[in-house]
């Protein structure tokens, strides 16, 4: 197997995860097989409990792992399946080494950070890829100087030694700031983040260079100089133009993964990138436009439903359709709804946790069944569109989920008795993959175009199967169920033009080379009411 490490310097947020999925995207296209995989140095265990404000949307894989939504780019970029393997933080290493301590696995030894931490690490980076991978990409978190990203640098520059030079690649991405002032762009805090590299004892190969303006060929040629880097391995990385998706065909004009193959002496052919570059055009040419409101809590920041919005867009795609996102805070939508819905082609509710903002979500879920409009709800925007049906269609006064209002009457949405002795947090909650059945005269069994499906949670709280028959009674359709549990996962309204609610999330399955098919119909809907 082959090995690529990507860091970051000058600043956080520098694309370094997208870089990597990028990367690994251009890779896969070349016949190689590709998995990533993502440390952070934070000592939280994982970011499952972590303020969605902080740290953006847990990404959630088929095994129940929660994790940085870096692996949701890695996912959407390539084909490979992650898995718990994949996303390691300092807190999880720390515990798992004084585990071992308290087992008495290191016979009475000193445990220190070299050799018990930093073996632990290069544990996860030889167990991370799996026998059918080719290229394993580990990416970072964090920035060059970081205290907590030191005994992670350090393992790697460990596991550099252990195995063949050429099995091993070091790429580097980097800021190259442009100050108005001087009218030019800086070389120096990237000159000085390589330099704080090689002195942890990492030479990078190759430099990927952040910038909002062309480097010229003397600034490429300044780079190489002072960071020991080859001219053609001083990389640049403009902003793109209309969406992520269009880095792969751009670090493919810069002829990274060239660069790649020719280090690590692998034979793989050249790719057309055909399958991109249908995708851009999609992107930059569509031949329709919808407008689609996304009604949340988290609203204000982008991160929060970063999976959300990018199966949207995935899902304008595949209709050749732009998609403009209105971001809707609920709270808002209590003061005036008509004045933030009106004028929308579909409204989609998101998950969360909390009460706050529940009315507005209420509030827009009536508004979509009483007026035709397109309406999709992921987890809690399933919960919702059940209160609001119970509330108002079946004439359940009152009715609530538990969450919200533990005395409610009639409580439609609610813990199952077997989780309430879960007391740790998040112990209660049904994460990973779960089957689900469809039934054949749904809208989601026409999207799927399949009886059993299988899609993936990050939920406390159930459809209370009490009030099963009295909804159905009034209409409301069961279009999913849970097989082993006789859980509802899907419900319809079936005199409704598209009125779908789903308990898991869809959107940590999307692609922009392959929508869900879910969020695929929604546009289409969005589109037929548009008209």
């Amino acid at each position: 197997m082959k090995y690529i490490f990507v860091t970051g310097g000058v600043v956080s947020s520098l694309g370094k995860g997208l870089t990597s999925a990028a990367l690994g995207a251009l890779l896969e296209q070349r016949g190689l097989r590709v998995r990533l995989q993502k440390f952070d140095p934070y000592l939280n265990v994982d970011p499952g409990t972590m303020s969605p404000f902080q740290h953006g949307e847990v990404y959630v894989l088929n095994d129940g792992a929660e994790t940085d939504l870096d692996l949701g780019h890695y996912e959407r970029f390539t084909s490979g399946e992650l898995s718990r393997l994949n996303n390691l933080t300092s807190g999880k290493v720390y515990e798992t080494v004084l585990q071992k301590e308290r087992r008495g696995d290191y016979l009475g030894a000193t445990v220190q950070v070299i050799p018990h931490v930093t073996n632990e690490i290069k544990e996860r980076i030889y167990s991370g890829g799996g026998e059918d991978v080719d290229v394993l990409i580990t990416e970072l978190g964090g920035t060059i100087g970081d205290i907590e990203g030191l005994p992670f640098l350090e393992a790697m520059r460990q596991f550099a030694l252990e195995v063949e030079r050429e099995d091993v690649l070091f790429l580097h991405c980097t800021l190259l700031p442009y100050l108005k002032a001087a009218g030019e762009l800086k070389t120096k805090p990237s000159q000085q983040s390589v330099a704080k590299l090689r002195e942890i004892g990492i030479q990078p190969n190759i430099l990927v260079c952040r910038t909002e303006q062309p480097m010229t060929n003397d600034m490429r040629q300044k780079l190489s100089l002072f960071c020991n880097v080859p001219v053609k391995s001083v990389i640049e990385e403009m902003d793109v133009e209309t969406s992520i998706y269009e880095l792969p065909l751009a670090l493919k004009a810069e002829q990274i993964d060239d660069l790649v193959i020719e280090h690590l002496e692998l034979h793989a052919p050249d790719n057309d990138m055909k399958v991109w570059h249908d995708v851009v055009r999609r992107l930059k040419a569509p031949l329709h436009k919808v407008e689609i409101g996304v009604v949340g809590k988290y609203i204000e920041l982008q991160d929060a439903y970063k999976s959300v919005y990018e199966s949207i867009i995935h899902a304008g795609i595949s209709n050749d359709a732009s998609v403009r996102i209105v971001r809707l805070d609920a709270e808002e939508i209590e003061k005036d709804p008509v004045k933030h819905l009106a004028s929308l082609d579909g409204i989609l509710i998101p998950g969360g946790f909390g009460d706050r903002g529940t009315e507005g979500k209420i509030i827009a879920a009536r508004y979509a069944r009483e007026n035709g409009t397109p309406y999709f709800g992921l987890c809690l925007g399933m919960q919702i569109a059940v209160i609001e049906y119970a509330r108002n269609v079946a004439d359940l006064e009152a009715a609530n989920s538990t969450e919200f209002d533990s005395d409610t009457p009639h409580p439609v949405i609610h813990i199952m008795d077997d989780q309430k002795d879960l007391t740790t947090k998040g112990g209660n909650m049904r994460l990973g993959a779960c089957p689900c059945r469809l039934s054949e005269d749904s809208n989601s069994y026409h999207a799927y175009e399949q009886i059993d499906i299988e899609e993936r949670h990050r939920h406390r709280f159930e459809f209370n199967n009490a009030y099963r028959a009295e909804l159905e009674k009034n209409g409301l359709r069961i279009a999913g169920v849970n097989p082993e549990r006789d859980l509802v996962e899907i419900i319809e309204i079936p005199d409704h033009p598209w009125f779908v609610a789903v308990q898991f999330h869809p959107e940590f399955k999307s692609k922009p080379n392959a929508a869900h098919p879910l969020f695929a119909n929604f546009i289409a809907a969005a589109l037929k009411y548009k008209k």
